[in-house]
């Protein structure tokens, strides 16, 4: 048997390049595996480490210590997917004989309906004034216009390149899940603060870019700082939502574009979602909406038990 962290490596390797997971997965893998090891070793050195021993007994006494640490059911699920993915990858290449990890139980998630952001408060944020001739204030601006026009992750906007955004063709091509490809559409209004930021960009940073969105050091963008601007932009804005995050305004995108009469199928292909299902969880938001347009302002809904 390898070596502990030797063995880590290779499953983190395997689901990088094998089964093209993301680098935030990757990370959350490495992180959830540590995590496990820390706990059996209470202390001992990594030596007395030894994964290929684990028993189901062993893996409900650290999900039991995460359950009384207040961790969350949805990162205790992905925790034990973590561990399931992990002594497959051991069975299928090391001679593992069976999963302990299979059968643990995973907690039922709650149904909770994504957070977006009301129209009426994004073209607030949208049409605040702002320096057009500033570099961070422009580029900040086109950050949050791209999340919410076009729908994509921010780890698609950082990841996205430069020769990939075609202001002639009015299109995004992004690098999504599993590194699967798709072009995005954009209007006219997007275009030109496109070309905008990209005369800010090209005045102070010389050279030709690799990475779209960047720092004024030229260095890429990252995942904090496109939270941080965007965090910003909306409590700056009043923005009345539980969650002031990016995905926030993928989720508005996806909300905005349904009400407004968008197919379905169409939407899916945007967001880059692999299944129909997840795309229609925005369904029920417009539903919840309607319900609640009803109740508010139907005379008959109104009275008890109306």
């Amino acid at each position: 048997m390898f070596p502990e962290s030797m063995l880590t490596d290779e499953f983190l390797t395997y689901i990088r390049c094998e089964l093209s997971l993301s680098d935030n997965t990757v990370t959350a893998y490495r992180r959830d595996i540590y995590q496990w090891r820390d706990f059996e070793l209470n202390g001992r050195d990594i030596s007395d480490f030894h994964p290929e021993k684990a028993t189901l007994s062993d893996l409900r006494l650290w999900v039991a210590s995460l359950s009384r640490a207040g961790i969350s059911q949805r990162s205790i699920r992905r925790k034990i997917q973590t561990l399931r993915a992990f002594f497959a990858y051991m069975m299928r290449h090391h001679g593992l004989r069976n999963n302990p990890a299979a059968e643990l139980t995973l907690a039922p998630l709650p149904h909770d309906l994504p957070v977006f952001v009301r129209p009426s408060e994004t073209q607030q944020i949208l049409e605040s004034e702002i320096d057009n001739d500033d570099f961070t204030e422009a580029r900040n601006r086109l950050i949050i216009d791209m999340l919410y026009s076009t729908g994509i992750r921010c780890s698609e906007l950082t990841g996205l390149l430069d020769r990939n955004v075609d202001t002639r063709c009015h299109e995004l091509k992004v690098l999504g899940k599993r590194n699967k490809e798709r072009i995005i559409p954009f209007g006219d209004e997007l275009c030109d603060m496109i070309e905008n930021y990209r005369r800010l960009r090209d005045g102070i940073i010389p050279g030709a870019q690799q990475y779209f969105f960047t720092l004024p050091s030229g260095a890429p963008l990252y995942r904090k700082a496109v939270y941080n601007i965007v965090h910003r932009a909306m409590s700056e804005n009043g923005v009345h939502c539980r969650r002031l995050s990016p995905h926030v305004l993928r989720h508005s995108f996806a909300t905005d574009m349904l009400n407004n009469g968008a197919d379905i199928n169409a939407v899916q292909q945007l967001l880059g979602h692999q299944s129909l299902a997840t795309t229609q969880v925005y369904t029920h938001i417009t539903y919840s909406e309607l319900k609640q347009n009803y109740q508010l302002a139907h005379p008959r809904a109104q009275r008890k038990g109306g």
